[in-house]
């Protein structure tokens, strides 16, 4: 068990040791082999931080110098392994700043997480759109101490996000010197596949969600306000009852400005982020939760990694998580593969070599 009085200095060094113990190395998961199972390692507490943004959309810098600044206040209460939210660099909506805040898979966002990690002696990790060869990712990035650092590439885009980035193949599981470790972002958490693949393979899970609600002008009396919220609420512990272990969950919160859809481009979607940061335990209890009305912040607590994960949930065999999942949202985030793919093609692929905004006519003109 790791003492939760360790110095950052002595952390660095049972993170070496025990890199060399595992035999393990520091790669993405789509290149690591066969990843040990859990039950190979011993029990381990950690202390981890979740963080909560109130991020400015698209604006790269601004949201980086709040990332910094939030992780620093984590490692000041003593967090060894911090998340910070999907898109820390920039959120998420359907918005031409969006463009803005794509960066190369080693650029401005990746040296920062190292840099966090490497001053302050802690795992640091959180997704941003990542440029690798002619695509975009949304890629979580977890940095080590030495500099080193492990991804994970989201499967499938969510509504609009299809806009900017296209989805991953890899597994999701992560070699860290503490053992095999899951990455997994906002509506990941609510898919059964995920669960299935990560299933019997970590100790722990890291991610983080830009998890949106409903626009200003629907209804305040329609019953979706109270679903959505609910499906976010109870994906943290529920994936962490089907895997049986620690689930860590950073958020972003606040309003943001954008619009419905290439299609109808002038239509506003203004609307906010419903925070939720969350630490749970194996169990799902939650030891740290992090509400909207909070507004920024960070979570920490203690968790502990079993050396062997004990399931309290079973996995569905259908493709949400959630029983409720509205129909029409299902529809919906399946149709918006189509269409935000059509836009990514003629407008976000462009910009990543030419860096000029094409115009963007609808694939049904």
């Amino acid at each position: 068990m790791l003492p939760g009085n360790m110095t950052r200095r002595q952390f660095t060094s049972w993170l070496a040791a025990s890199a060399m113990l595992a035999g393990h190395r520091f790669a993405s998961s789509a290149d690591a082999g066969t990843t040990a199972t859990s039950s190979q390692y011993a029990p381990l507490t950690l202390r981890v931080a979740a963080i909560q943004m109130a991020p400015i959309l698209g604006d790269a810098d601004a949201n980086m110098h709040q990332a910094e600044s939030l992780v620093r206040r984590a490692v000041q209460l003593g967090a060894q392994w911090i998340a910070l939210p999907e898109f820390f660099t920039s959120a998420a909506a359907f918005h031409p700043d969006m463009l803005k805040a794509i960066h190369p898979i080693d650029g401005a966002p990746s040296r920062l997480l190292q840099r966090l990690a490497s001053e302050n002696h802690v795992v640091v990790g959180g997704s941003f759109l990542a440029k690798r060869g002619q695509d975009v990712y949304n890629t979580f990035v977890l940095a080590f101490p030495d500099g080193s650092m492990v991804q994970h590439d989201k499967d499938s885009p969510t509504y609009w996000e299809n806009c900017y980035y296209i989805g991953g193949q890899d597994d999701g599981v992560l070699d860290t010197p503490v053992g095999p470790v899951g990455a997994a972002l906002c509506w990941e958490l609510i898919r059964a596949r995920t669960a299935r693949r990560l299933a019997g393979r970590v100790r722990m899970v890291l991610g983080g969600s830009t998890w949106w609600t409903l626009p200003d002008d629907v209804d305040p009396a329609s019953p979706l306000w109270a679903v959505n919220l609910k499906m976010m609420r109870e994906a943290i512990p529920r994936m962490a009852r089907m895997l049986g272990v620690p689930v860590v969950h950073a958020a972003h919160v606040g309003r943001f400005e954008g619009y419905f859809s290439p299609d109808i481009p002038d239509v506003p979607y203004n609307s906010s982020y419903l925070g939720e940061a969350m630490i749970v335990n194996a169990d799902g209890k939650v030891l740290g939760r992090r509400a909207k009305e909070e507004g920024a912040g960070v979570v920490v607590a203690d968790v502990t990694l079993a050396a062997s994960p004990l399931p309290k949930e079973p996995i569905p065999e259908r493709f949400w998580i959630p029983e409720d999942m509205p129909q029409p949202w299902d529809e919906s985030w399946q149709r918006w593969f189509a269409k935000g793919t059509h836009y990514y093609k003629a407008v976000t692929r462009p910009f990543i070599r030419t860096g000029v905004i094409n115009d963007y006519t609808p694939d049904f003109l």
